[in-house]
């Protein structure tokens, strides 16, 4: 991808992201909010489902495969809408797809706080994307937000004493699904001409194309045989109904933001990730993990009062 990134070799080239003028530039924020709320606490079913020995291949198969399922016939119908799109609608299947699947593989087998904030080198990559795919503004305000939403993971992670320690599978993960999510997030804004609803079940669709073949591969390790039906029924509910609402939510704001704030507002996943693994697990956190939670806290804060912009 790249600054003469077209979709379609017959559409005319893609016009900047329009503005969204009837919906109030506070609803989005809010929306964003409240899915990496979501988002931070999902960590909660996917270890509870790795205690069942279901891994991230096997989770996304069914959990996000249900929904990739359901949304191929919508899709297949829905195609002469965005046929003159459908390269840049593939590419968001497979961003979205990889990001889902990296990062439900690095929470099952890796450490919650850690694969949170690996994650969260996000902000850094979607206001790069924002600036080189979209053109997006970077001002000294956004520059402030990045260097500490950033300086606040590098601090809940241990300052320099995760230097000493050796990245892992799980590590390697949340940096990839980090990076997919940044991609998917700067195309979604860009495909303007495709609605919302498609976009969000073509992400679906592509956590299934990715999920497939993978399982087919033996990638990892097969579910074990005595997994209750009644497992894969909550699994199969915790795709249909927390992962949509979760990433609906998070799109559809996307979608009405420009890409560089939309990443720093995200980052209030790892707040929820942290204080929610804290709490159930009984660590305290030391005061470095408090400074860096205050310092993505006001990252977030300063990007949710800024005026949105076209």
């Amino acid at each position: 991808m790249g600054g003469a990134y077209q979709l379609g070799s017959a559409a005319p080239p893609m016009s900047e992201p329009a503005p969204y003028p009837s919906v109030k530039p506070l609803y989005p924020v809010l929306a964003l909010l409240a899915a990496s709320v979501l988002w931070g606490l999902s960590w909660l079913p996917l270890k509870y489902f790795a205690g069942f020995g279901l891994q991230g291949v096997n989770v996304t198969l069914v959990a996000h495969g249900s929904v990739g399922a359901l949304s191929l016939p919508w899709l297949a119908r829905r195609f002469g809408a965005w046929r003159a799109d459908w390269r840049g609608v593939v590419l968001l299947g497979v961003f979205g797809g990889l990001a889902n699947l990296a990062f439900a593989t690095a929470m099952v087998d890796g450490d919650v706080v850690r694969v949170m904030v690996l994650f969260y080198l996000l902000p850094a990559w979607g206001v790069l994307g924002g600036w080189l795919l979209l053109g997006e503004r970077v001002d000294g305000v956004r520059k402030l937000s990045v260097a500490g939403a950033l300086g606040g993971a590098f601090l809940i992670l241990g300052g320099v004493r995760m230097l000493a320690q050796r990245p892992s599978l799980a590590d390697a993960l949340a940096v990839v699904s980090g990076m997919a999510l940044a991609l998917n997030n700067v195309l979604f804004r860009k495909l303007t001409r495709v609605p919302v609803p498609d976009k969000v079940l073509a992400m679906f669709a592509g956590c299934l194309a990715w999920a497939v073949p993978l399982a087919l591969l033996g990638v990892q390790q097969p579910p074990p045989a005595g997994v209750a039906p009644a497992v894969w029924l909550e699994l199969v509910a915790f795709g249909l109904i927390w992962l949509l609402i979760a990433t609906a939510g998070t799109q559809w704001g996307v979608a009405h933001m420009e890409a560089g704030r939309s990443s720093v507002l995200i980052i209030m996943e790892l707040v929820a990730a942290v204080a929610s693994a804290a709490l159930i697990n009984g660590a305290r956190l030391r005061p470095i993990e408090w400074l860096g939670g205050a310092l993505i806290a006001a990252a977030a804060f300063a990007e949710a009062r800024r005026p949105a912009e076209a």
